[in-house]
């Protein structure tokens, strides 16, 4: 998966139009985080990936050829750093979403397991006529990693 460019203002032309696609998902990934409506965002998902990945595959090509650039027009190399620019930006305020919404389930999941033990956890009495509690067998699982 690369882009196919005839010369270095088609390649120019080509990641500004990547990034900014790129850009404008991630920012309406991030609006839906922010609303605390992660489902909204569920369905793009595997294209932001796939663009986001092509997106890497590309500016570890320029970084590593760099003259795959020099040929394009100035204009067209400033709107592709303006358009980086704004792209590293959205990235950033992404981050910040996703990572909110993370600690925010992992809250949850940890509340729910907590209260689900305090329940499973009966005190056994003393004495001879003293009887284990009945407990679930149902299993409950935290994986404090994800």
């Amino acid at each position: 998966m690369s882009l196919h460019a005839i010369d270095a203002e088609d390649r120019a032309t080509q990641m500004i139009q990547l990034t900014e696609r790129l850009t404008d998902r991630l920012a309406g990934e991030t609006l839906a985080f922010e609303a605390h409506r992660p489902q909204d965002a569920a369905s793009g998902v595997a294209e932001t990936a796939r663009l986001a990945n092509l997106y890497r595959h590309e500016a570890a090509r320029i970084k590593l050829q760099p003259e795959a650039l020099r040929g394009a027009a100035p204009e067209t190399r400033r709107r592709l750093i303006r358009a980086t620019e704004a792209f590293e930006a959205v990235l950033a305020r992404h981050g910040r979403a996703v990572t909110a919404a993370k600690q925010i389930s992992e809250g949850l999941v940890r509340a729910i397991a907590e209260e689900v033990a305090k329940t499973r956890t009966a005190a056994a009495g003393y004495g001879p006529g003293a009887r284990a509690a009945a407990t679930s067998t149902a299993a409950i699982a935290l994986n404090r990693r994800a």
